[in-house]
């Protein structure tokens, strides 16, 4: 008799609301992390038949004379065009949905797994996990946070992002979970009190 599935969870928040720091407690407690944004850019850089399709797409400049991801060009070329967002996330989606399906299995053994991407709503990957998780800070925090964080940006910039981003409101009303983030409440106690949650199996 094989042993069942882990519960496939998600988290995700708009920039600056400290979802990465809320994955790490999780991560401290022996949870497997799967980093959507960080995988999708080792496979810009690793499947030759995404490379090809990114070249096709957005020419000879995306990728280094290396043959590393220009990250510079491509985020310059695609950030104020909708329909190249879209493309591009047309192209990349799929592989990182693939690339989970196989990290999933390798963890298998495991009560829990964590997905984390800033686009798990927008790009529909949500639908392949069991539960969501919203981390959520308000505003103004999280824009003094990202100028803290990356002072090379401006506060237009970080705006603009987050325009580029689902609202909180509905991702919090999609989401099955809510972590408060705001220094108000303690992130600790509300992990720990998820993880109890998940390790009984919901």
């Amino acid at each position: 008799m094989s042993s069942p599935s882990p519960l496939r969870i998600g988290i995700t928040g708009g920039i600056g609301s400290g979802k990465t720091v809320v994955t790490r407690i999780f991560a401290a407690l022996g949870v497997p992390v799967y980093d959507a944004d960080s995988r999708a850019k080792w496979i810009m850089s690793h499947d030759p038949a995404l490379k090809e399709n990114l070249l096709r797409a957005f020419g000879p400049q995306t990728y280094t004379s290396g043959g590393g991801l220009n990250r510079t060009y491509l985020a310059s070329s695609v950030f104020h065009d909708p329909g190249k967002v879209t493309l591009l996330n047309r192209l990349v989606h799929p592989r990182v949905g693939a690339d989970f399906i196989r990290w999933t299995e390798a963890h298998s053994h495991f009560p829990y797994l964590l997905k984390e991407a800033a686009l798990l709503f927008e790009s529909g990957s949500y639908r392949e996990l069991d539960k969501v998780i919203a981390v959520y800070a308000p505003l103004a925090l999280r824009t003094r946070r990202v100028l803290r964080r990356d002072p090379h940006r401006t506060e237009a910039d970080v705006a603009a992002i987050m325009a580029r981003q689902m609202n909180e409101e509905e991702k919090q009303s999609r989401a099955d979970y809510v972590v408060h983030n705001d220094g108000q409440q303690l992130l600790i106690t509300q992990v720990l009190e998820l993880d109890h949650v998940f390790r009984k199996g919901l």
